[in-house]
């Protein structure tokens, strides 16, 4: 659409005051973007005016048709929103902040900054519905021309379109971009199975049109005969939609709602009429027919769908529906338009057409992580929904495989923090029940509950109710949750070979928290971890990531003298002569057992490693973080320990070094035998656990005995 194009439809559309603003916009966006070109090589002001054509096609209001003229001037071309709030007003600026990108910011990964865009995006959207319409529009024109764009990004773009934005237009019930969006990532992310699909509908277009044309020649007749007014066509099945049912292992010929008929009516009453003689005239499907009139879908999209066959055998679906379904089905949200005189846009409560986005509203209020966040909107758009009643039978949808926690909590908060059971269809259910269509269900509350259980956490699917729940155990148990974080992080720093105190005494940590979470005290990062806002593996990964950093940087650990005594090495009951606090770990190479002559290394980053005295490795380290070490009296641990028996190859050689080692009560970590036939002989190799030398010594020396065995040595490796 060319400039005079544009602001003849505006003008037609809008009226003479809003068409001036609109004009002043568009003159205002021309000379910013002067100059500037987009990679077809035509001037960026192209776009705009597409992105604000799009939502004139959508009957988007004049402020929402002027945000979107200017919607890439602050980031593009240097403007202030100072001065677009001067021009334009405190609204206008409002939507264009709301639908900046954030490139201007720094971010250590494409993904932190992508999540980021969506929570601002979102946190725009529930003060003004309209950020995430224009937001759509800007994509759908994106995607029309993303061909300009190199091979990566158009993957890069349309798997986030597929990903993200077409499920977000398909929540808000815009078909009309929806299905494009689908279609346009389809394009480039699966080009040949596109090609094929495209190709194969071309080729059944002609016999498709006269199918259609003759049902609808049919049901024309009838509705006329009956007095009933009627809008039939027929529909397009968008390739997409092809496209995941082929993927489902049907072929394209067994899709048969490729013919698709539509009838649009003046009234409830006709829509039900009709459907009693559509079923008159050809046969029903079983378990094909939808009522989404009585039971709309959380989009606010409304019709009856029935799928019959007709007289040569051929099924074809049907939808019915009034004109004003049909605007809903085809515009969504901005067919309820609820501007007026400047008024905000309504989220009343009671409102159930948006209660979707409300439940955005209260999940980007109450998740902190920019990450999280954009998985639990993923996981939240990509459910199918499951529709039950309340007790006075009012209805609500929730995603498919919800609990009766999922629904108290999407009654209130604390409903669910209150919830001591449920109710389906009048019997007592387990928490964790799954809901199925049609259920009838009832909370029990008690005000002398202490809250939700953190096993809860396990089985609630709707990510509201999830950030509900930890909000709870953020708010309400902070202190109970800094013990569990921290004795959490420190078992996980163990198991990796790490000191949870070394890690996060490091700077390169220090500044990561405070520039990620906004702090720097440790027991804000240990109440996360126990409230379930962050994993352990998560902020482990990144404290030894900081730790190594740290130490290639050329930092040396800080080791300081504890006791003049010797102390415990961190649990493992080796004595560190004059140091104390440290993870000690037992080398591999040489595995040590009490009894050996032994030596401590001080490691990068791993703690103290304790080696024998004799292993040759040790002659390969720096002396200066050699460290003595020693045995205590009655340690009372297991130790690996490696032998090698070397002996005649015969038959039973395996069995009796098994037989005998059990027969000793030695537990066998690991056994393996090679032969060599050239010369006759066989070597066993057994990994077990002993308690010290001696007892290593008593079991080689019981090993030799073994018929044929000539050898029997302790490995060094």
């Amino acid at each position: 659409m060319d400039k005079q194009e544009f602001l003849e439809k505006a003008k037609e559309v809008y009226k003479p005051a809003s068409y001036a603003r609109i004009v002043k916009a568009f003159e205002y966006a021309e000379e910013r973007h002067k100059d500037q070109y987009r990679l077809s090589g035509e001037p960026y002001i192209a776009h705009p005016v597409e992105v604000a054509a799009i939502l004139m096609d959508l009957g988007m209001d004049k402020n929402s048709i002027i945000a979107a003229l200017l919607h890439d001037v602050v980031e593009d071309t240097g403007a202030k929103e100072s001065e677009i709030k001067e021009k334009f007003g405190g609204t206008v600026t409002s939507l264009v902040h709301g639908v900046t990108k954030l490139s201007m910011l720094n971010f250590k990964s494409k993904e932190e900054a992508q999540a980021e865009n969506y929570r601002r995006m979102f946190l725009a959207m529930s003060n003004d519905i309209r950020v995430i319409i224009i937001k759509l529009a800007d994509r759908l024109h994106n995607m029309r021309t993303l061909s300009f764009k190199d091979p990566a990004s158009r993957q890069r773009i349309a798997q986030e379109t597929l990903d993200i934005y077409a499920p977000i237009a398909a929540r808000l019930g815009i078909a009309s971009i929806k299905g494009e969006l689908e279609d346009l990532a389809l394009k480039y992310l699966h080009p040949e199975d596109y090609k094929y699909i495209a190709n194969k509908v071309a080729a059944t277009s002609d016999e498709r049109v006269q199918f259609v044309n003759r049902i609808i020649a049919r049901i024309d007749a009838k509705l006329k005969e009956i007095g009933i007014k009627a809008e039939i066509n027929g529909r397009p099945k968008h390739f997409y939609s092809i496209w995941r049912k082929m993927k489902k292992g049907k072929s394209f010929e067994e899709i048969y709602d490729l013919h698709a008929i539509r009838i649009i009516v003046d009234t409830v009453k006709d829509c039900y009429e009709v459907l009693g003689t559509i079923h008159t005239m050809w046969k029903p499907l079983p378990y094909r027919f939808k009522d989404y009139i009585s039971v709309p879908k959380s989009n606010m999209y409304q019709s009856l769908h029935t799928t019959v066959l007709s007289s040569v055998g051929v099924p074809f679906e049907i939808q019915i529906r009034t004109h004003e379904m049909h605007r809903i089905a085809e515009y969504g949200i901005a067919a309820h338009w609820k501007y007026k005189q400047g008024e905000k846009f309504s989220t009343d409560a009671n409102d159930q057409k948006l209660a979707w986005i409300r439940n955005v509203m209260e999940l980007q209020s109450e998740v902190d992580d920019s990450s999280e966040f954009l998985d639990m909107l993923k996981l939240d758009l990509y459910q199918d929904q499951v529709y039950v009643f309340t007790p006075a039978g009012d209805v609500v949808n929730l995603p498919s495989g919800s609990t009766g926690i999922d629904f108290a909590y999407n009654v209130h908060s604390e409903v669910g923090n209150k919830c001591v059971g449920i109710k389906i269809n009048s019997k007592m259910a387990h928490l964790n029940t799954p809901l199925s269509n049609g259920d009838v269900v009832e909370v029990i509350t008690s005000s002398a509950s202490k809250g939700p259980s953190r096993d809860w956490l396990n089985f609630v699917v709707t990510p509201s109710a999830k950030a509900k729940i930890r909000a709870f155990f953020k708010k309400e148990m902070k202190e109970d949750n800094i013990r569990r974080g921290k004795d959490m992080l420190e078992k996980e720093a163990k198991r990796r070979g790490y000191n949870l105190g070394e890690l996060m005494a490091c700077e390169e940590w220090k500044g990561y928290i405070q520039k990620k979470y906004n702090t720097t005290q440790a027991d804000e990062i240990f109440a996360m971890i126990g409230y379930g806002g962050l994993t352990t593996n998560q902020v482990v990964v990144k404290m030894i990531d900081c730790f190594k950093s740290h130490i290639e940087q050329g930092n040396v650990l800080d080791i300081k003298p504890a006791r003049a005594e010797g102390g415990t090495g961190g649990g493992s009951g080796v004595l560190i002569k004059g140091y104390d606090g440290f993870l000690i770990r037992f080398s591999h190479c040489c595995n040590p057992l009490p009894g050996d002559k032994i030596v401590g290394y001080v490691s990068r980053g791993r703690g103290v490693s304790i080696h024998r005295a004799d292993c040759p490795n040790v002659a390969t380290y720096e002396p200066e973080r050699l460290i003595e070490a020693s045995w205590p009296a009655g340690i009372g641990e297991k130790f690996t320990a490696s032998v090698n028996i070397e002996g005649d190859d015969r038959t039973g050689l395996f069995s009796d070094v098994a037989t005998m080692l059990n027969n000793m009560k030695i537990y066998m970590t690991g056994i393996s035998a090679k032969a060599d036939k050239e010369v006759g002989t066989a070597v066993v190799t057994v990994t077990m656990e002993v308690d010290n030398l001696d007892t290593l010594d008593y079991v080689i020396n019981k090993l030799r005995s073994i018929k044929g065995v000539y050898n029997v040595y302790r490995k060094s490796k």
